[in-house]
């Protein structure tokens, strides 16, 4: 991967020292550091992602970082929002985030965008910046971003963390795959559990914070192979971190235009809500229980049995007689259609397969039916019909 911005003037004596230690890295040098030095990188969210995002860029010697956040800090953040403290309480984010930068280094410029992003706006925000790297903490953002990242050829660092898990991509149509790729079908709002009500380990901000971060450096810098096309996860009660890899998807609608993300979401304003004329949400996808499956499985049942999870996690374990095809596959026109017959769809727990549902259902099948606890729960019910 080549870098991706050209190196600004030659470093000062000072600069030279305070960032000695990694020049000294293998690949990197003085060059890579007047990259870092020319780079504007826009960070989306000043909460538990930003928070560590932001003072590990400043630390690493980006010249420009803009933060994007029309939030205050309140006392239920401290615990994982380390860069702000007791005295912000009230403060914008934006301003107390700043502070935090100038403490580290005066000469990092800081642009305070105290805002929350729109389709109407991000445009205007997003030009000037040569990266943007998405920690917000809610799905219309993460698709709004994504998609001005496409249509602005910049490419994407982004992050999720909740209870216990964290993922961490990088996305750049020019390069690879995208976001919508990886997530071509948004949860439906029943199904997002946020970190007020799931929690989130404070630690675990550090952690996907930090790997968001090395994403950055290494795009501009241009050491190492960026997470294109790949994504890690990282699993902090076991200690245990994988990659998944993933694919565009051939035939998926061209990113032409920003749309309506809210809408696209699934969410409404109190307006909407209250307007007669608006469609009413679609009904909620059934579920069957692992015990329910069991027993249409033991009485002979016709039906297909779809996983929708990716390959290698298949070969680690399936539900027998049942059809893989991977959620992107399904998005992208593959699978059951309609009038082939009942369906109940199964990932590694439910996520995954309620969206497929209620994708297969938008594509005109109406028999079809989610594993509600995934294959986790069947294992732990009928573990002699999981092959392995």
């Amino acid at each position: 991967m080549h870098p991706l911005v050209e190196p600004g003037p030659p470093l000062a004596a000072e600069r030279v020292a305070r960032f000695s230690r990694q020049l000294m890295l293998p690949g990197f040098g003085e060059l890579a550091q007047r990259r870092l030095a020319a780079a504007r990188v826009l960070v989306v969210g000043a909460g538990g992602l930003g928070s560590a995002v932001v003072p590990s860029l400043a630390g690493a010697g980006v010249g420009t970082i803009g933060i994007v956040d029309d939030d205050v800090v309140e006392l239920s953040n401290l615990h994982r929002q380390t860069s702000h403290g007791v005295a912000d309480l009230g403060r914008a984010k934006v301003d107390s985030l700043a502070e935090t930068v100038a403490a580290i280094d005066p000469e990092c410029r800081v642009v305070r965008h105290r805002r929350r992003l729109t389709a109407a706006d991000i445009r205007d925000v997003l030009a000037g910046y040569d990266l943007v790297v998405d920690g917000s903490d809610n799905f219309p953002t993460r698709y709004l971003v994504n998609d001005a990242a496409s249509l602005a050829g910049v490419p994407l660092v982004w992050g999720a963390i909740l209870r216990f898990h964290g993922q961490v991509g990088t996305a750049w149509h020019a390069h690879g795959p995208g976001y919508r790729d990886l997530f071509p079908v948004p949860p439906s709002p029943d199904e997002v559990l946020s970190c007020e009500a799931g929690g989130v380990l404070p630690s675990l901000c550090t952690t996907v914070g930090g790997l968001m971060a090395t994403e950055v450096v290494k795009l501009i810098t241009g050491v190492g192979e960026p997470l294109i096309g790949r994504v890690t996860t990282v699993d902090a009660l076991s200690g245990r971190s994988r990659e998944i890899a993933y694919s565009a998807i051939a035939d998926a609608p061209e990113i032409t235009d920003l749309i309506d993300y809210e809408a696209f979401c699934g969410l409404r304003t109190a307006q909407q809500a209250t307007d007669d004329a608006a469609p009413a949400p679609a009904p909620a996808v059934p579920a069957v229980t692992a015990a329910g499956l069991l027993e249409r499985l033991r009485d002979g049942a016709a039906f297909t049995l779809l996983d929708v999870r990716e390959p290698e996690e298949a070969e680690r374990g399936r539900i027998r007689d049942s059809v893989l095809v991977p959620l992107a596959a399904l998005a992208g026109g593959a699978g059951p259609t309609p009038g082939s017959g009942p369906v109940v769809v199964y990932c590694e727990h439910d996520l995954r397969s309620r969206r497929a549902a209620r994708l297969l259902r938008d594509r005109g099948v109406t028999e079809v039916e989610y594993l509600a606890g995934g294959i986790a729960g069947f294992a732990a019910v009928a573990g002699e019909l999981v092959q392995r």
